[in-house]
């Protein structure tokens, strides 16, 4: 795909996300990819896939100009960016954006090195359904939990959240964090959750509580949706782990080494698995496959996976595997920001 094309279609899908500030924004951008800028000309120069199967290059550049925005380094951008502005007319929106491409390369350039870290909170209400649905199950509701791509952690926390549904309430009914996505399908069983040991892993990990990864995370999160960063915030003041830094097939096999008798060891990645070269994912997969033919039924092991597939503008499936078995089932599918699930898991686990 052409670089116009993938923001044409990044601006699309913002649309359909909730967030038409951004969809202006990305719109905008495609009128603006003339070679001649470096920032450009780095984009236009780019091996692989560009889009949001791939690199996310909008994404990337898109988070660089809310960097600029919550930073205050671009005033230009402030005064037409949300809460200050949201509906600028496209003169004025165009000309703040065409200063940052000239006056503020260096912050945009940092933001094209790295995938999107969005580690968007509401996407754990996935895992704390499934963790409900596991430990009916199994009949345990004790986890080991291993994430790969964990990005900062937040979404390592999920049994610290309150997730709120009409057909009831699971976690901390006292939490800082509440989940309320919109729920279809048939609830899923309540369980007593405690986790005995949560790790994470991430190429590049933030450290929530660094102020200038505070700052990568909250750009991400988009500026017309003033309701995620909040939701963020609050997730990083429950935060309180630290992220290996290292491949994923690397620190997966010894993590996987250690049985853990009585628990559910619960391995997930949410919209982090496009991001693996091809060698990463299939030592990945190796190494489950492998701890898989070790597991029992009182040391049972499980993977989540939320990752994007063909069908645009339905969300990612939600899959589960599980061993002894290797048995793999779809829960549902969720929206890519967890605003909706359609849940079609089993009512009866057993």
């Amino acid at each position: 795909m052409i670089l116009k094309d993938a923001f044409l279609d990044q601006a699309r899908s913002n649309r359909e996300l909730g967030s038409p500030f951004t969809s202006r924004v990305l719109t905008l951008l495609a009128e603006r990819l003339d070679a001649g800028n470096p920032v450009i000309d780095r984009m236009r120069s780019w091996k692989g896939d560009i889009t949001n199967r791939g690199a996310s290059l909008p994404l990337r550049i898109l988070g660089g100009l809310h960097a600029l925005v919550l930073s205050e380094e671009c005033p230009e951008l402030v005064a037409v960016y949300p809460p200050v502005n949201g509906h600028p007319d496209d003169e004025a929106l165009g000309a703040a954006i065409d200063i940052a491409l000239q006056n503020h390369q260096a912050t945009l350039m940092h933001w094209l090195d790295s995938a999107p870290q969005t580690n968007e909170v509401r996407r754990s209400s996935v895992i704390i359904a499934a963790a409900h649905w596991l430990a009916a199950h199994y009949g345990t509701g004790d986890f080991v939990v291993s994430e790969l791509g964990a990005s900062a952690g937040l979404n390592l926390m999920w049994e610290k959240y309150r997730l709120d549904l009409a057909c009831g309430v699971f976690g901390p009914r006292n939490s800082t964090v509440r989940l309320d996505p919109e729920w279809r399908g048939f609830c899923p069983p309540e369980a007593n959750i405690k986790v005995r040991d949560r790790r994470g892993v991430d190429i590049a990990p933030l450290d929530a509580h660094n102020a200038e990864d505070a700052l990568r995370l909250t750009s991400y999160l988009w500026p017309d949706q003033p309701w995620r960063i909040e939701r963020a915030r609050a997730a990083i003041d429950l935060c309180d782990i630290e992220i290996d830094k290292q491949d994923a097939s690397e620190w997966l096999t010894p993590r996987l080494a250690e049985p853990h008798p009585g628990a559910i060891h619960l391995v997930y990645h949410t919209i982090a698995w496009q991001y693996f070269d091809e060698a990463t994912s299939e030592k990945c997969l190796a190494a489950l496959e492998e701890a898989g033919a070790r597991a029992t039924p009182d040391a049972p092991l499980a993977r989540l996976s939320v990752e994007g597939d063909n069908r645009k503008g339905e969300g990612a499936p939600i899959k589960l595997t599980t061993w002894p078995g290797g048995k793999t089932i779809i829960l549902g599918r969720t929206d890519f920001h967890g605003r909706w699930i359609d849940w079609n898991a089993p009512q009866h686990p057993h």
